[in-house]
């Protein structure tokens, strides 16, 4: 029997999870009853927790032979419109059956009564996520270059999505402003999730907005494209099988998910802010620097990258702003997650290092 001193992640049911002094993220009994509902296998549910955690959950499913993956949003409180995996789930399916290289979508379920919040289920894509090594059996020589081909390849198809066919008119407010409301919602997002006062949040937030440059037409953008969220084949040669963690998706600019892609893109002698941690395996010999990421997707896409400076540090003020909320939830005992214990010293780094970026872009105009 569960003591309750104790707040396990995993319970049978909700008679389990009285008593706990947090609510477990899953529950097995209800979400094996939506799974044969759902038609996906038979007999009790073994869960495994997967990914780096911290974010949305992400589980493993086992039941039967088969697996899948069940995504749910963290323990509350949560920030407005923040976690949103019946957000994700949908942009799943519209690009399902599209060059767009996504996990299958299986079922959604906004009924809380069945794990204590909303989730869904997807199909599981083998294979590894690269953060601080290459596979082995991968050549530096050769795949280390394949597989940034391959990111920025799978991001220039995300880019070149027909989203309106693809049923997402509704999927944002206003593309065409998509800069404005980034700006707006974050400073927003600062003023709920802020634990102390950080001068250079600041000085980005007026900065961005008085240097802010034309944004090219909007496209669906993933919000936190990186390597460390995507599937690359276990064996070579480097293939991207999926793209993960669609959480911050949108319709908009799509510079601001390659400024996102450059500034958290982890090189030899760099920052080593809470970003570039998540994986510093591109900064190992083999690996192209900023500027061959960059002008792979300038050749991929067509577009001119030459605002890149001011989209990196934009996305690099995001992350401080985001990550805030999480050192929050640590401090309010909502998370143990040890990697928001690094986020003291962090967010400050990742908001320095924004105005460094606003610094030099100023320079070069």
């Amino acid at each position: 029997m569960t003591s309750t001193h104790e707040s396990p992640n995993v319970v049978a049911d909700a008679a389990e999870a009285q008593g706990l002094s947090r609510p477990p993220l899953l529950m097995l009994r209800p979400l094996e009853a939506f799974l044969d509902a759902h038609d996906l296998g038979s007999g009790p549910v073994e869960a495994e927790p997967i990914g780096d955690g911290h974010s949305n959950v992400t589980y493993l499913l086992r039941r039967g032979g088969e697996s899948w993956v069940l995504r749910r949003p963290p323990r509350p409180p949560l920030p407005p419109s923040a976690h949103d995996v019946l957000r994700e789930y949908r942009v799943l399916r519209a690009c399902a059956g599209t060059p767009v290289r996504v996990a299958e979508p299986l079922a959604a379920c906004d009924d809380l009564s069945v794990i204590g919040a909303p989730f869904y289920v997807m199909g599981y894509v083998p294979g590894v996520v690269m953060t601080t090594a290459l596979p082995p059996g991968y050549d530096v020589t050769t795949d280390a270059e394949r597989v940034v081909d391959e990111l920025v390849s799978a991001l220039a198809e995300i880019h070149a999505l027909d989203w309106r066919a693809a049923g997402l008119e509704d999927y944002a407010p206003s593309p065409e402003t998509y800069i404005e409301r980034q700006l707006s919602r974050f400073s927003r997002l600062w003023d709920h999730n802020k634990t102390r006062e950080i001068e250079a949040v600041d000085r980005v937030t007026r900065w961005l907005d008085r240097a802010r440059p034309v944004s090219d037409g909007p496209t669906l953008v993933h919000g936190d494209f990186r390597l460390g969220n995507s599937v690359f084949s276990a064996d070579p040669p480097a293939r991207l099988m999926a793209v993960l963690d669609w959480e911050l998706s949108t319709i908009g600019d799509p510079l601001s998910d390659v400024g996102y892609l450059t500034a958290t893109y982890a090189v030899e002698g760099d920052h080593r802010d809470p970003l570039v941690r998540l994986g510093p395996v591109t900064a190992q010999p083999g690996f192209p620097d900023r500027d061959g990421v960059i002008e792979r997707y300038a050749r991929a896409s067509g577009r001119d990258v030459g605002d890149l400076l001011w989209y990196e540090a934009l996305a690099l003020w995001k992350a401080a702003i985001f990550l805030e909320g999480s050192y929050g939830r640590l401090l309010n005992g909502t998370s143990d997650d040890p990697f928001f214990a690094q986020l003291e010293a962090g967010v400050p780094e990742l908001a320095a290092r924004a105005w460094e970026l606003a610094q030099r872009a100023g320079a070069a105009r």
